[in-house]
């Protein structure tokens, strides 16, 4: 799942989000074109029809349900009725981005399937992977939303925070598979407040990542404005989201801090290095971000930033089911169970 976020940060920082105007398939084909000679002359027209069309049937339903504003904007948005110039590496980049959403898709059905003898021992488990199945195919359903209304940015937003809960119900799953295996598992006192800053942590990360989807739409659209060239002038023409973006990061940054300080006050090899990880991947993030925002937004980077912030927001959920399960074990250890 990480991987796939890697990917789709690539499609994105590359510009590749429309190398397919259709889906599931690529131009017509389950085998992307490599010359635009494989393309009818008027292959532009033809899908912006096509999207068009799904679009209208999209905002008629969200009309239905009461989304007004979002109907509105899927033909609002000013990229709605312009259809990318074939770029046959971008067309590729995209692809590939789809099959390896495939692939995870596959591999998340094995969980479900390695989940089965969970549903005598912890039912939890069995209902994390299935619904983590599902979701996916949800997440693979947004996608061609996102695809149709030419990277609508209230679609982006929801495709990222929908990967970032399927990674958490991942993660709870396997920790609860595999609980009674980790031998540095050790019961913790109970620190006050401690485990309200933890979730504080991880919900201002999901903030700052669907946040950040809307400043990567800022800078796709100075970005075409420019033409993508003058990379250096396009900080200059962002506005407050990025600002906020861009000083948000030290109120997490200071949050974080002291989030690994006080789990290291803790008996507990675990915590310690989920603590641990937790700085590393914050420094690093900061450091990618200081890149993109004083280096002119270099494309490499961009996908790293991405990644680096949803592993964490992974390090930071796993240390708050680390910590719950180390409390609760205290209190077992606390409360011996009266023999009848």
């Amino acid at each position: 799942m990480y991987v796939l976020i890697l990917v789709g940060g690539i499609v994105r920082s590359t510009g590749s989000g429309m190398g397919c105007p259709d889906w599931p398939k690529c131009f017509g084909s389950w085998v992307p074109p490599t010359h635009i000679s494989q393309l009818p002359p008027n292959y532009k027209e033809v899908y912006t029809a096509q999207r068009v069309e799904k679009n209208k049937k999209l905002a008629a339903k969200l009309e239905r349900l009461g989304f007004h504003q979002v109907a509105g904007e899927i033909f609002a948005h000013p990229t709605q009725y312009i259809e990318t110039d074939f770029n046959p590496v971008k067309t590729w980049i995209e692809y590939v981005n789809r099959l390896v959403g495939a692939l995870i898709g596959v591999f998340v059905f094995g969980t479900v399937l390695f989940a089965l003898p969970y549903w005598r021992r912890d039912r939890a488990v069995f209902w994390l992977a299935l619904a983590s199945f599902l979701l996916t195919g949800v997440q693979g359903w947004l996608g061609s939303l996102v695809v149709s209304t030419n990277l609508l940015p209230i679609m982006v937003t929801i495709h990222m925070g929908l990967a970032l809960v399927i990674v958490a119900m991942l993660l709870y799953a396997v920790d609860r598979s595999q609980r009674g295996l980790e031998a540095e598992m050790r019961p913790v006192r109970e620190v006050t407040g401690l485990s309200g800053v933890l979730w504080l942590a991880v919900l201002l990360t999901f903030g700052q990542i669907v946040l950040g989807t809307q400043v990567r739409e800022q800078i796709d659209l100075v970005a075409s404005a420019a033409n993508y060239l003058n990379r250096g002038s396009w900080v200059e023409q962002l506005g407050n989201v990025f600002r906020f973006h861009r000083s948000f990061s030290a109120l997490l940054l200071l949050i974080n801090l002291y989030l690994a300080y006080r789990l290291y006050t803790l008996p507990s090899r675990r915590l310690h290095g989920l603590a641990t990880a937790i700085l590393v991947l914050i420094g690093g993030e900061i450091v990618a971000g200081i890149v993109l925002a004083y280096f002119s937004f270099p494309a490499a980077v961009q996908p790293v930033h991405l990644t680096l912030a949803t592993l964490l927001f992974g390090a930071q959920f796993l240390a708050v089911v680390a910590y719950r399960q180390a409390t609760k074990l205290r209190r077992q250890v606390a409360t011996p169970a009266v023999v009848a």
